[in-house]
């Protein structure tokens, strides 16, 4: 893969600046023209070896186009903040929106790369990172974003010589460190991961350009024509029809198992049992909150479930045991026209708890394969992808130390009713109830296969579902309390 990229091409300098300024014209142009019609972002990762000119190319790509709408990120040690996160939660926040650019020096790619050569990944780790990333990369792609990827090469002999030169000038040799030398000690091995990375990654939604970093204007010209030409295509591609209802209906499963309707909706809890076991429950709470183990550790709690199953009431006596400076609670309506201009998960990357906190996301990510999926609000590729898209989520939380619970409340039509009509009836509950609420009913069955879908297909050993029978509220309130103190328990 590398070998094209050391045959030594280069570019005159009579050429270049006969190109050049043509070339910045046109990128200009093209950026204008992606602001006043914002239909996608356009990401740019700049990777490649040291002294191979990438620092210049960002510096271009910044000098030729309006830096007011670029947003560049440089990124090396992860921050004390961004340790307390998932390793990828410092790159999905920092995604550009529609109409915008995002250059990434210094990316994904850099951990698993670096830690296969320089110790604490094995083959498996690393492979197993690429096939995150391709799952990353390819969702970015799908939700419409333009994702350029270039990496800039040198052979072994002409990255020494480029290192040195640096190093020799007194305007450069503060690019120049003992860790770019110790990297240039492992050249062989870095080359061998990086072009098996390379190669796993180069895929059809994101493929790599791999350009020779030797010559600076061979260099400047490949990147922004290639950049010039990627954005001039996809600006004149006509828009994509908008629709409510995407596809065929999905097939009944194989098996036509409904878990939800497996569930026994007659448990119950007498108050003074009630009573008994919710002091029980929230005095350990407290004291999980309180404890030094657990602040290195966070809990995302997702409340998910059927309309008017008491997520609200569930909330309340999970909070009411914990100090309010420890907890953040995340209701999730229709997403604002900000969050519209980013991928769907964007806007719950970016509420992750740090540690010692607890964040209760009322609604969640999985609204794409509840609400969107029935009401035809996204395309049936996107809400079929998602499940996998979740699983990733979901799975980077633990490893990073987030206990992940997941609660399902199930009620029965009957109840249902009964409670919408109660609210209606009583003043301060009024606020409670929609006409939405009451359309949502008339899908019941179609709310009732997604839910089975979706926990069947994310209920994983990492993030399980706990299924709450809540047609009596005490029952569903202390099972809430009772799970989620275990599950931190187990965790720590």
């Amino acid at each position: 893969m590398f070998e094209a990229a050391e045959l030594g091409h280069k570019i005159d300098k009579k050429t270049f600046n006969k190109e050049a300024p043509m070339v910045r014209e046109a990128l200009l142009k093209a950026q204008y023209a992606l602001m006043e019609k914002p239909d996608f972002p356009v990401i740019i990762l700049v990777s490649g070896v040291d002294g191979a000119g990438k620092s210049d190319v960002v510096n271009l790509l910044n000098s030729w186009m309006d830096p007011r709408h670029i947003q560049t990120h440089g990124l090396g040690t992860p921050s004390e903040e961004e340790a307390m996160h998932p390793p990828m939660w410092r790159y999905w926040r920092r995604l550009p929106p529609k109409g915008k650019a995002g250059i990434f020096f210094g990316s994904w790619y850099n951990a698993p790369i670096n830690g296969r050569v320089l110790g604490g990944y094995d083959d498996h780790d690393l492979d197993a990172a690429i096939s995150r990333i391709v799952r990353f990369e390819r969702m970015l792609v799908e939700e419409g974003a333009l994702f350029l990827k270039f990496w800039f090469h040198l052979s072994k002999d002409a990255q020494k010589k480029r290192l040195t030169a640096l190093e020799n000038n007194p305007r450069t040799r503060w690019r120049v460190t003992k860790d770019d030398w110790n990297r240039f000690g492992h050249y062989d091995e870095y080359r061998r991961v990086s072009e098996h990375t390379l190669r796993e990654t180069s895929t059809g939604d994101a493929p790599w350009m791999v350009i020779e970093g030797g010559d600076e204007n061979y260099r400047s010209l490949t990147v922004t024509k290639h950049l010039l030409a990627m954005m001039e295509s996809r600006l004149a591609q006509p828009d994509r029809p908008h629709r409510r209802i995407y596809g065929a209906p999905l097939p009944q499963p194989i098996d036509n198992l409904r878990i939800l309707d497996t569930l026994d909706l007659t448990q119950k809890l007498d108050k003074k049992t009630f009573l008994r076991e919710l002091e029980k429950w929230q005095g350990r709470l407290a004291k999980l909150f309180r404890s030094k183990k657990f602040q290195k550790r966070s809990v995302v709690a997702v409340m998910e479930g059927v309309d008017a199953a008491g997520k609200g009431g569930a909330i309340r006596r999970i909070t009411s045991a914990i100090d309010a400076r420890k907890y953040d609670i995340i209701p999730i309506a229709a997403p604002s026209e900000d969050e519209r201009a980013q991928p769907y998960m964007w806007r719950f990357w970016n509420r992750l708890p740090r540690h010692g906190k607890l964040a209760v996301f009322d609604r969640s990510w999985y609204g794409r394969v509840l609400v969107e999926r029935v009401e035809g609000f996204c395309t049936q590729p996107a809400w079929m992808r998602a499940y996998q898209e979740i699983n990733d989520f979901e799975e980077q939380m633990v490893e990073s130390g987030v206990i992940v619970v997941k609660y399902w409340l199930s009620i029965s039509q009957e109840e249902q009713l009964r409670r919408f009509q109660e609210r209606e009836q009583i003043a301060f509950k009024r606020f409670k109830i929609t006409e939405e609420d009451w359309r949502n009913r008339d899908k019941w069955e179609d709310y009732v296969r997604a839910a089975s879908d979706m926990i069947e297909r994310t209920g994983t050993e990492l993030a399980p579902w706990t299924l709450v029978e809540a047609e009596d509220k005490n029952f569903a309130r202390i099972k809430v309390l009772r799970t989620m103190v275990e599950a931190i328990e187990k965790a720590l």
